[in-house]
């Protein structure tokens, strides 16, 4: 027979900022999770919950209806209500939010989830920079998870670049600290402890040009093709970082929005692209002109993928699977610290 477990294993904390009915869904979830309630068991009832802990019908409901939508529970007409979900009897459960697809995201992914092992159930989440996607993701998936890894990346509607807004930061604070852990960006101004596994994208850029200082000294202008709008735009601290370089160190500099089709390549001009096609059209266009990178041009691309080092282009880039590595270990050992991820130049002779 089905029974019910003891209304103990629902915890409601009158002093938290957690909403009530995500506490409810929360407690029910880690029940399944420590194997208290098993697959096809009861759950206490709407009444029972509101009589116990002297909730309103509609913030038990709420509750309820949250699990229903994530099919962890069912109801069962004049019988009540039951659990279903069996992915959730994993040691940890986390959403994995990321702004977009792109490879190196994927590649922090990849590690993350190779590093965290079988026993755990990792959700991928992907909301393109929007503001009002992630915070609605964030909103229906609270209290449904053991970890929340965010990397927060955000643009305005005129596609610029804006890290992240008083929305995002309010949706953010919600999440119990010791359950959050944000990826790639460091600057979100969010409160108390809780661990991060960073860029420092302003001090990284200028810090790997800096290693490549020697080789970029025989040239006459650095050019940063830094695209200002973007479907998933770039922070605009790598644009003051690559500024600051140039300053300190006396060359001649120009920041364009892209590689233009006809544009005219000049010798001794080393090329910075963050985006892929940019480089493509670079290194075509290189070719047309006749122009060799690593001799007459110079060649940087922001990021590296093994496409790049197979095509020997130089490359400032973050290691991306030590980042997803080390945020798996920072959840496995419960560590909250503040960690900066290694940043290169990784000299491949394009320049």
């Amino acid at each position: 027979m089905n029974i019910a477990p003891p209304l103990t294993d629902i915890y409601v904390d009158d002093n938290s900022r957690i909403p009530k009915y995500m506490q409810i869904a929360d407690s029910i979830i880690g029940s399944i999770a420590r194997g208290n309630l098993k697959i096809g068991q009861k759950i206490p009832s709407i009444n029972e919950v509101c009589h116990e802990y002297f909730l309103s019908r509609d913030t038990v409901e709420k509750a309820y209806n949250l699990l229903k939508e994530k099919k962890i529970i069912i109801s069962v007409p004049g019988k009540g209500y039951y659990t279903t979900r069996t992915d959730l009897i994993s040691r940890i459960n986390i959403l994995f939010m990321i702004n977009k697809p792109s490879s190196y995201k994927m590649q922090i992914y990849d590690s993350f989830v190779e590093r965290i092992g079988v026993n755990a159930h990792v959700n991928l989440s992907v909301y393109h920079c929007e503001e009002y996607l992630f915070v609605k993701t964030l909103e229906k998936n609270m209290g449904m998870y053991d970890y929340y890894v965010i990397m927060p990346h955000f643009r305005d509607e005129e596609l610029t670049y804006i890290g992240q807004t008083d929305e995002v930061l309010e949706a953010i604070e919600k999440i119990p600290k010791n359950r959050l852990l944000l990826l790639d960006n460091g600057k979100p101004e969010i409160s108390g402890s809780y661990a991060s596994v960073y860029q420092d994208f302003e001090n990284d850029i200028q810090q790997a040009l800096t290693e490549g200082l020697e080789k970029l000294s025989a040239y006459d202008k650095l050019v940063l093709v830094y695209p200002r709008k973007s479907v998933h735009p770039y922070p605009l601290r790598i644009l003051h970082g690559f500024r600051k370089f140039c300053l300190m160190h006396s060359f001649d500099f120009e920041v364009l929005d892209e590689v233009y089709g006809d544009m005219e390549l000049q010798p001794r001009d080393v090329y910075i692209t963050i985006e892929e096609n940019d480089l493509v059209k670079l290194v075509k266009q290189a070719r047309t002109q006749n122009l060799l990178p690593g001799k007459d041009i110079g060649i940087i691309s922001y990021n590296d993928t093994p496409l790049k080092e197979l095509l020997g282009i130089t490359v400032i880039s973050t290691d991306f699977r030590v980042m997803g590595e080390t945020a798996a270990n920072m959840l496995l050992n419960n560590r909250k610290d503040k960690i900066k991820n290694v940043f290169r130049f990784l000299d491949r002779n394009s320049v």
